[in-house]
């Protein structure tokens, strides 16, 4: 019956609705549909990756998703390790102690900061934070940054790359510990500090363990995007012994012949261990992320 037949018998016209199952289903074929693009887009590169460090290097320089005729991975894995006096080697470690400092300074100049800027109100808080925002915008400059590390004799040491690293995680480490702390009630604070607390043990004893979800968040993000860092470590911390996992990819390419199977081999050793860390830690970076998106 149409709706004009039911108009003139003076019967309520009533649209039907789709039925919730039916949308149910719709939405879920959606959600397929997006998984597979983002599977397809993700899982194609890298087995590109990894059937090009398994062949030989005429047949890698096809740069081809065919099957190797003869298998060289474990040929090709040793032949990485042991290039240039086993400098891999040396760039894990340094990429190692290079991350794990930055982490470290991270976690308590952020959290602290963090603290800081949430709790208190004013003018030159309001200042502040618009200076720590300011760094998700502005990108660091090479030259004059050079200069600075010069002047206080960090260039090429430990120390000037590791506070670049810092500083350069620090605007975004900071939104996220704010948003977090803005979660803890302000009643733990006065009543902590009735019982006699003064600001760094308030801070240290009560606060700070308080943000274990969102130190998770801040370690993952930061230390996968530390470790694969190629930019800074090139510009801040030159010298084949200041190599890090990533400048290491020069030792199989130059002006005239590349390596494919041994440079492939070589993404393929530095890109494990951040992919496996971030597999492991994923369910914690996102619950890190929305803990602080609703304030308590």
């Amino acid at each position: 019956m149409s709706k004009q037949e039911i108009l003139q018998k003076g019967k309520p016209f009533i649209p039907q609705k789709t039925p919730k199952n039916k949308k149910s289903l719709i939405i879920i074929a959606l959600e397929g549909v997006v998984i597979l693009i983002c599977s397809v887009a993700f899982l194609i590169p890298f087995y590109f990756i990894i059937i090009n460090s398994m062949k030989t290097s005429q047949e890698a320089a096809k740069l081809s998703i065919s099957w190797p005729t003869e298998f060289r991975i474990w040929e090709n894995l040793l032949e990485v390790l042991s290039a240039r006096d086993n400098m891999l080697l040396l760039a894990f470690f340094n990429s190692t102690v290079i991350t794990i400092s930055s982490i470290l300074i991270l976690l308590v100049v952020c959290s602290m900061a963090a603290f800081i800027l949430q709790r208190r109100k004013g003018k030159a808080i309001s200042i502040t934070g618009a200076i720590f925002l300011s760094g998700l915008m502005i990108p660091p400059a090479v030259v004059p940054t050079i200069w600075v590390l010069v002047q206080f004799h960090l260039f090429k040491t430990f120390p000037g790359i590791i506070l670049v690293m810092v500083a350069i995680s620090i605007p975004f480490s900071i939104v996220l510990y704010t948003s977090f702390v803005a979660t803890i009630p302000k009643e733990i604070d006065e009543a902590a500090i009735i019982d006699g607390c003064g600001g760094f043990r308030l801070f240290f004893k009560i606060i700070f363990p308080m943000l274990k979800p969102i130190h998770s968040t801040v370690i993952i993000l930061n230390a996968v995007q530390i470790f694969n860092d190629f930019v800074h470590p090139l510009y801040f911390f030159p010298g084949a012994s200041n190599a890090t996992v990533q400048l290491t990819l020069y030792n199989f390419m130059s002006m005239y012949n590349t390596s494919w199977n041994l440079l492939f081999a070589n993404v393929l050793l530095i890109t494990i261990p951040p992919f496996i860390l971030f597999l492991i830690f994923s369910e914690k970076i996102v619950a890190g992320m929305t803990a602080g998106s609703v304030k308590g």
